[in-house]
């Protein structure tokens, strides 16, 4: 067997893999990509082992060992996507770059209302006057 065939096909593999990390903006897609060049990885390791006609056959071991690891990364990724989903409703790689919690409305600044310099007012605020009437 020439070693040329699948060492071409893993790195076509490889190369479309690395496209797609480098170009994708979806979480998932960016997932499938990193899946599609760790099986060009594991073409190469039992292209590599077959051409060396190793005893031992270290090249299939490790590939199964890959594909374990591959499994739980994918099984966790996978986890994270949703969970991020859920949370921001979006699954958009560049959206997600800030990861620090977005402020609340009522956390705002303090406002220039006269009537907060007032000591008398000084625990209430403009909702809870707004709740106060309403009730």
């Amino acid at each position: 067997m020439h070693l040329v065939y699948p060492a071409v096909l893993a790195a076509l593999l490889f190369s479309i893999g690395l496209y797609g990390v480098l170009a994708r903006r979806n979480a998932i897609l960016v997932l499938m990509s990193v899946e599609l060049m760790l099986n060009a990885v594991n073409l190469n390791l039992v292209a590599f082992d077959v051409w060396l006609r190793d005893t031992l056959h270290a090249g299939q071991a490790l590939t199964l060992f890959v594909i374990a690891i591959a499994a739980a990364e994918i099984g966790i990724g996978l986890a994270i996507v949703l969970m991020v989903y859920r949370n921001r409703g979006t699954a958009d790689v560049d959206r997600l770059r800030d990861t620090a919690e977005r402020p609340t409305p009522a956390a705002g600044p303090p406002s220039a209302d006269p009537s907060s310099t007032d000591p008398s007012s000084a625990g209430r605020s403009s909702t809870g006057e707004k709740a106060e009437a309403t009730a």
